[in-house]
């Protein structure tokens, strides 16, 4: 484990490379001995940070769920980030690139929720019963860590990779659908660049968040009536550019999009 200031300094760096826009390097070439728990406790610092500056936490986001994000990380296990109110967007919106750092898009679901989630032991069914609805959403990534060689602990660190996140198309009650065949369409200016099935990720999109209830609960934490919890990525992320109109296609769910200026 790391001492606490350590701990601090990282949570100090990464702060102000997000007021920034600059690049801190990668943390585990500079602290070979971090771990998980080390990154967690970082990414709590933020998290305790932004709340203490009047920031209102919404929801989770869980990474690296389906086997595709993790072929394109090199990393093997899921993870978790926080969400604030400030980085969510409504479809449609026009958003600033520069906001963000090394900006990509992934293709979701995410899951709202009518009661509270606590581990351990949470199962898929139980994610279920919590569930008020299921939305389309895209998420911003912005990587604030050097990309090239991150591992978990790097990603963790940095929030888990979140920027923001847009929602739209049709909410549904998790009875009215196939979540696992919910297929999704992500066009970039008008040319499809992926495409995915929500059974990605981990077989069945409320996995991730049973894991994310089960992991929260080892870190004394649970997830809340209300939150919001973006499920994890069915596509590969990708990168998008000043000028770019992002479009994801839900078919019966609907559409969600948003461009970047």
């Amino acid at each position: 484990m790391l001492p606490a200031q350590t701990i601090t300094d990282i949570a100090d760096e990464l702060a102000a490379a997000e007021r920034d826009r600059t690049m801190v390097p990668l943390l585990t070439a500079r602290y070979p001995d971090m771990t998980v728990e080390d990154s967690y406790g970082v990414q709590n610092e933020w998290r305790r940070r932004g709340i203490e500056s009047g920031r209102r936490p919404v929801g989770r986001k869980i990474g690296l769920t389906s086997k595709v994000m993790q072929a394109a990380t090199g990393i093997t296990e899921p993870d978790y980030g926080a969400i604030f109110d400030d980085m969510v967007f409504e479809n449609g919106s026009v958003i600033e690139h520069g906001r963000f750092s090394n900006v990509r898009i992934e293709v979701e679901l995410a899951f709202v929720l009518a009661e509270p989630l606590k581990g351990p032991n949470v199962t898929v069914f139980d994610v279920l019963r919590a569930t008020d609805y299921v939305v389309p959403a895209l998420e911003i990534l912005s990587s604030r860590i050097e990309m090239a060689g991150r591992t978990i602990v790097d990603t963790i660190s940095d929030n888990a990779a979140m920027g923001g996140m847009v929602y739209g198309g049709n909410p549904k009650k998790v009875n009215e659908i196939d979540l696992r065949w919910v297929a999704a369409l992500l066009y970039r200016n008008e040319t499809i660049e992926e495409s995915g099935v929500a059974a990605a990720v981990l077989n069945h999109p409320a996995t991730g968040v049973a894991w994310l209830a089960n992991k929260l609960a080892q870190h004394g934490d649970r997830l809340e009536a209300g939150e919001i919890v973006l499920a994890g990525s069915f596509t590969r992320p990708m990168w998008v550019e000043k000028g770019d109109t992002v479009l994801a296609d839900y078919g019966p769910m609907g559409t969600v999009s948003c461009r970047f200026v």
